[in-house]
């Protein structure tokens, strides 16, 4: 796993805010609430290799956070973090309840389906699409790599996903697959 790949961002600096290094924050995470004891971060560089920072103080504005790091103390200072995403280890995730998943854990999943005697690789999941009828899984064909099939998110289709092996079991519905152009 590279580097960058063992953190995940919770939130994207926007701009300064204030005149004390404080900085105006995007939220990236389902839970907001982890600002209140996250003292231990990571920034990420465009070097790709993530810098330790230490929150100070955090506090919701405008739908948004406010943070202020250690030694940065200016204007300046917060205008030089400007774009840059607020990183935790993967491991300091929030556990989700059994039957719940975050997008990235899907990504890479291979997607198999039992055919007859045996097992069929449908493809590899590519994306995963927010739609307003619920997610639909990218699909890159096992065939023809260039052939995306989409198939929804539900568990009546997804029987059984496994994020450690990286995997998804389907019954898709009668044709579900040949109607992906």
């Amino acid at each position: 796993m590279k580097e960058a790949e063992r953190y995940l961002a919770v939130a994207r600096i926007r701009r300064p805010q204030g005149r004390r290094g404080e900085v105006a924050a995007e939220i990236l995470t389902d839970f907001p609430q982890r600002f209140e004891k996250l003292r231990r971060v990571w920034l990420d560089t465009p070097a790709g290799v993530p810098e330790s920072a230490e929150i100070e103080s955090a506090w919701p504005h405008k739908g948004g956070i406010v943070l202020k790091f250690s030694g940065v103390n200016s204007i300046s200072g917060a205008e030089r973090l400007r774009g840059r995403h607020v990183l935790i280890p993967r491991e300091e995730r929030v556990r989700l309840p059994a039957g719940s998943y975050y997008i990235w854990e899907l990504a890479g999943c291979r997607v198999m389906r039992n055919a007859g005697a045996g097992s069929e690789v449908v493809g590899t999941v590519t994306e995963v699409e927010h739609t307003a009828g619920g997610d639909l899984l990218h699909v890159a064909g096992a065939r023809d790599a260039k052939r995306v099939l989409l198939i929804p998110l539900a568990e009546t289709i997804c029987t059984r996903i496994d994020t450690k092996q990286k995997e998804i079991w389907i019954e898709p519905p009668e044709d579900l697959l040949d109607l992906n152009p």
